[in-house]
């Protein structure tokens, strides 16, 4: 749930994005990425993501590319938002063209479901680590 107050980043902290419209799958995600230390913000659909990404400025978005408001034209409206902005991207319909394709407007990384949570938790703590470290 987003809550007005999560629009106040303070200096160094990390907000992570995570934008999934199963409810349960965006629960077990943030339970399982809380432990990274970032604040999390969710979004229930492509919409909502854009508006929290908008609002808080994420040091990184996880976001599912199947749901309401999404495809490749969301993610294309994330990158004007957010330009810099690492995004992970998992999908339960993914194939080689649509990797490819997303690949284009610049995702960082990118997950087939059902994902496996030690090798997502790695690669959004790398993506982190490495943006820290070019700020």
């Amino acid at each position: 749930m987003f809550l007005a107050e999560d629009t106040v980043k303070t200096d160094g902290e990390k907000v992570l994005l995570v934008a999934e419209d199963d409810k349960e799958m965006r629960s077990l995600l943030c339970d399982e990425l809380r432990d990274l230390g970032c604040r999390i913000v969710e979004a229930g659909d492509g919409n909502e993501a854009i508006e929290r990404a908008r609002e808080t400025s994420p040091s990184l978005i996880l976001t599912d590319l199947r749901m309401p408001g999404g495809g490749l034209g969301y993610i294309g409206r994330l990158r004007i938002v957010l330009p810099n902005c690492p995004i992970v991207l998992i999908t339960a319909f993914g194939d080689p063209s649509v990797k490819e394709t997303s690949q284009r407007f610049g995702i960082s990384a990118y997950f087939d479901k059902p994902v496996r949570m030690d090798e997502l938790k790695d690669s959004i703590k790398q993506l982190l680590d490495h943006r820290k470290e070019g700020e």
